[in-house]
């Protein structure tokens, strides 16, 4: 096996600190071809699919990949932009938003970048990059404040997957998790508070969290756990009773029980019980996307409504609100302490010396 170098690297480079933060990933478009490609990679992760291998593989080749490309597509164009997904672009901005954040905070010889776990920028294109540009401490935040095996390990997983095909790779720091951290606490509740300023409160506030199977609970992820531990934060923060904030799961597929309750059935269901109106705030996405745009903002408020609800409204993901890029810097500030890095002068002129002598 050949191991990966560093054909741009220069001894003489200035070392520098890297923050990388990444998110679940996006199509290159919103076309069948493109969504086939980006299902087949995602849907292919064990961490993401945890049934035997080949039986997955007959499922996901013959029937998955055949029929949902097209499906999703359709969806994904009724969110596109001339930029490319909300995804995509939240992602960005935050990046670029965090790169300003953290230099106006004394950090000058900091590389802030973005990589998608699946699709594109990929996690090793980026890593490439930061490397060229002198990285050598990388600090990884994936933007998933709640930890669950399917998404924090999932990235993980690809990030040792690109330092093992590497001949060098930097000092590595990983946050797996910052659910009940208080300045996205913080952030969040006054994203929602803002919006009731401005639109007065509902019967009910639904915290929607994207679900995995209860499989993976019973075998110790501590998903449900965490996002349990943001809402009843969240309701601190508020300072609102308990009983009329409800925690659901959605985004669920295949026949497997998931974690429960289910946010559509909730939603269905809330009507019959006098619930009249309902806002949906989901804490566990960092950013809009696919899942709160379309799904939330659209398929859910027909089934309320539907059902015989009246009032249904979204407020929309952090993004790149200053408090949200506030609070993630702060995390980030946090998990960089102890280190530092300066050029190296002496490493400089030993290699300006050797060059010499060659």
């Amino acid at each position: 096996m050949k191991f990966k170098g560093s054909t741009a690297f220069r001894h003489d480079q200035a070392d520098k600190l890297g923050v990388l933060i990444t998110n679940l990933g996006t199509p290159d478009a919103p076309t069948p071809a493109a969504l086939r490609k980006y299902l087949g990679e995602f849907l292919a992760d064990p961490r993401v699919v945890e049934i035997p291998r080949v039986l997955w593989w007959l499922i996901l080749h013959g029937i998955i990949l055949r029929v949902r490309p097209a499906k999703s597509a359709e969806a994904y164009k009724s969110v596109w932009s001339d930029l490319g997904s909300p995804l995509l672009v939240h992602t960005r901005d935050q990046a670029e938003a965090l790169q300003k954040h953290l230099t106006e905070k004394g950090y000058e010889d900091l590389v802030v970048d973005f990589a998608m776990r699946y699709g594109n920028p990929s996690v090793s294109t980026v890593i490439d990059s930061m490397i060229s540009q002198g990285v050598r401490k990388l600090l990884v935040l994936p933007l998933y404040p709640q930890y669950s095996a399917t998404t924090s390990a999932s990235t993980f997983d690809a990030i040792a997957q690109d330092f093992g095909k590497r001949r060098w790779f930097p000092d590595f720091r990983f946050i797996t998790h910052y659910h009940d951290h208080d300045a996205f606490i913080t952030a969040a509740s006054k994203r929602i508070q803002e919006y009731w300023d401005a639109h007065g409160k509902a019967d009910r506030l639904v915290l929607s969290y994207h679900g995995i199977p209860k499989r993976n609970l019973l075998e110790g992820d501590p998903y449900f756990c965490e996002c349990h531990k943001t809402t009843r934060l969240l309701v601190e923060k508020l300072g609102v009773k308990p009983d009329l904030v409800l925690t659901t799961f959605q985004s669920r597929f295949g026949k497997q029980e998931w974690l429960k309750p289910y946010t559509d059935a909730t939603l269905k269901s809330l009507p019959g019980q006098g619930v009249k109106s309902v806002q949906v705030f989901c804490p566990g996405f960092s950013a809009d996307c696919l899942e709160t745009i379309e799904e939330i903002g659209v398929e859910n408020r027909d089934y309320f409504l539907e059902a015989g609800g009246e009032r249904y409204e979204y407020i929309s993901a952090l993004n790149s609100r200053a408090d949200h890029i506030a609070a993630l810097g702060e995390i980030i500030q946090e998990n960089l302490q102890g280190w530092s890095v300066q050029p190296n002068r002496e490493r400089a002129r030993k290699a300006a010396a050797l060059g010499a002598k060659n």
